[in-house]
């Protein structure tokens, strides 16, 4: 059974830091220039995580599997939107657990805890390229709001 568990703080310093680097090249694999995409993860973490610790209505867990830690889960308020609209700002699931139903798992978490903490909303980004979370999110019901494109030149 997949619960939440919060970080210790030093561990929670590195995840940052390795979510970071791991946002940046995301960010640049789907279209952003590197600085621009260097300006954008830098200023996210400083709104987001003050002093590598969480912002309030910001929270982020680990997501354990009977005291096994096989993921990472990050919701809270969504920047510049009522109070009651929330994000999934991040689901990790560990390469050794994917494909063992903790992404559902955790997304029913995330909805939850959500829940709990006052939000009516809860939306997310997927990037285009990645089609499991896509079909996984529209299974739950989750539906498009924005797309964007591009084409390489």
């Amino acid at each position: 059974m997949l619960t939440l568990a919060p970080f210790e703080p030093q561990a929670l310093a590195d995840w940052l830091s390795e979510h970071g680097a791991a946002y940046l090249e995301e960010r640049v694999a789907s279209g952003d220039d590197r600085a621009s995409a260097e300006r954008r993860v830098g200023e996210d973490r400083r709104l987001l995580f003050p002093g590598d610790a969480p912002a309030p209505g910001q929270f982020v867990y680990r997501l354990l599997d009977d005291g096994v830690a096989v993921g990472v889960l990050w919701i809270g308020e969504e920047q510049d939107a009522p109070p009651e609209h929330w994000w999934v700002w991040t689901i990790e699931i560990d390469e050794p657990f994917r494909g063992r139903g903790f992404g559902r798992a955790a997304i029913e978490l995330a909805e939850e805890e959500a829940r709990r903490n006052g939000a009516k909303q809860l939306g997310l980004n997927v990037f285009g390229d990645n089609h499991v979370a896509r079909s996984l999110y529209a299974s739950l019901g989750y539906e498009i709001s924005r797309l964007q494109m591009h084409k390489a030149l």
